[in-house]
């Protein structure tokens, strides 16, 4: 095993550990972890995270579930549009992408900074949620969860094709939707994104890459298995430790790992 592969594994069980301190955020790093520690591919990297992101968000999910912090209507009606855009995305748009998008002399924007460009970019408004103080908002045991339906099945979409296009989660665009568009209190829709985020992207991935590219499932195991190890040491350590000043440095590393994305993809590629 090359050294890089053990610095991978290790940063598997640190997703976890992230994931299970602070409750979220930490999957984002499946992506450039699996690229440049273990040279996946564009195409890989992406399906293999939705897979741990879902996965890791469906422990996360199960726990917020038990504390009574999941709304199951909010989840499936914003869930089903999310499912079919990941859905369509990774099965229809993914595998027809052309390596080379356009050439400008000789430099070449290829397929790989198309989707890793975009991923790095999606990870700066990300590590601003991670920053931003959230405003609990006043529970009202009485008062009724409305839909905006036809912005739900808009979003929902959005959503979903974003997920199937990096492979992250999503979670940043998926709180503040529910919060605005479904009047759900803040704890709740944070513990029923999770729900959303598991489901859109585990069935994303099996309805879409699992049908259409080879997965190396013992790999995929590995990997996720110790994300899963490290949300309960997370889970543990988090009695000891702040989440909330862990989640702001936690921020600004994904604000780091945005510049190294670039740097790596359109500087060192070159």
């Amino acid at each position: 095993m090359e050294l890089l592969e053990v610095f991978g594994y290790i940063s598997a069980l640190a997703i976890g550990i992230s994931l299970g301190l602070i409750g979220g955020g930490g999957s984002i790093l499946a992506v450039p972890v699996l690229a440049y520690l273990f040279s996946i591919d564009e195409k890989a990297a992406t399906a293999y995270s939705l897979f741990i992101v879902g996965a890791s968000s469906l422990v996360g999910g199960i726990k917020q579930h038990m504390k009574g912090y999941v709304d199951w209507k909010t989840a499936i009606v914003f869930g089903i549009p999310s499912i079919i855009g990941v859905t369509l995305v990774r099965y229809f748009v993914i595998p027809i992408l052309p390596h080379v998008f356009f050439t400008v002399g000789d430099f070449e924007f290829t397929r790989r900074m198309g989707m890793f460009g975009f991923f790095a970019v999606l990870m700066i408004p990300a590590a601003f949620s991670m920053l931003k103080q959230r405003k609990e908002k006043a529970i009202h045991p009485d008062e009724k969860v409305t839909y905006n339906y036809p912005l739900i099945l808009i979003e929902g979409l959005v959503v979903g094709a974003i997920t199937g296009m990096i492979g992250a989660g999503g979670g940043f665009l998926i709180i503040p939707a529910l919060v605005l568009l479904a009047n759900v209190d803040m704890k709740v829709a944070v513990g029923t994104s999770l729900i959303i985020i598991a489901f859109k992207s585990v069935l994303g991935f099996f309805l879409g890459d699992a049908l259409r590219m080879s997965i190396d499932w013992s790999f995929l195991m590995v990997f996720t298995g110790l994300s899963f190890v490290g949300i309960f040491i997370g889970s543990y350590l988090g009695s000891f430790i702040d989440g909330d000043k862990l989640k702001k440095g936690f921020g600004y590393f994904i604000f780091a790992m945005a510049i190294f994305i670039f740097y790596m993809e359109f500087i060192v590629q070159q």
